[in-house]
């Protein structure tokens, strides 16, 4: 999403002794505020003024940054968990695999953060700020990390020349994204095991 050259936000927070702050600065201090109430609480209550309070900005600054709650909500749920859902490079396909669809898991099942998200894409499908930005934001760039990542594998030999990676993506994030939809067949870590090891299994070099 743009930033704007001049927002009022960056002469927001003088309440805290702090004088005029940076615009970046300001903008970041709310995405904190979003992702930890998000990660802490989920959406229900999260609304504009809440926000505005709790970051010390005026709503007149969240608008101007983001159209409406849920690209709000997208780009703080983003800040908060980009860091966890890194993907790790250490030479093993396999085991980085793992790592991030272990660690994905636990963001999606064991925090608000899995509730969260599955009620940004539900409120994507009637808000078309919200819909861009989470194809551009968040499901774009993971299934970007996640080609680069498995591209370098091809590299090494170590998943098939001819194997096209985005359909792995697909595989293997889609497989956690359906049993999230399914009460009863819960995203164990022996699904994840198992979910990494059929598909590396059938993409070996012969």
């Amino acid at each position: 999403m743009a930033k704007d050259a001049n927002p009022p936000a960056a002469a927001e927070g003088g309440g805290r002794g702090r004088g005029r702050r940076p615009a970046d600065e300001v903008r970041a201090d709310v995405l904190r505020t979003v992702g930890e109430l998000l990660l802490s609480e989920g959406m229900g209550d999260l609304t504009f003024e809440r926000v505005a309070r709790a970051a010390g900005v005026s709503k007149t600054t969240l608008y101007k940054w983001w159209p409406s709650r849920g690209a709000l909500a997208l780009d703080g749920y983003f800040h908060a968990v980009e860091d966890t859902l890194a993907f790790p490079d250490t030479g093993d396909v396999r085991a980085d695999l793992l790592a991030q669809l272990r660690a994905f898991a636990q963001v999606m099942t064991r925090t608000p953060g899995g509730r969260v998200l599955t009620e940004l894409i539900g409120e994507s499908q009637t808000d078309r700020d919200l819909a861009t930005a989470y194809r551009k934001l968040y499901s774009a760039e993971r299934r970007r990390l996640a080609g680069e990542r498995l591209r370098r594998a091809q590299e090494l030999g170590q998943i098939r020349a001819d194997t096209d990676v985005q359909i792995l993506v697909d595989q293997l994030w889609g497989a956690v994204y359906h049993r999230l939809l399914i009460p009863d067949e819960p995203v164990t870590d022996d699904f994840v095991a198992g979910l990494v090891g059929n598909v590396l299994d059938g993409v070996r070099p012969r």
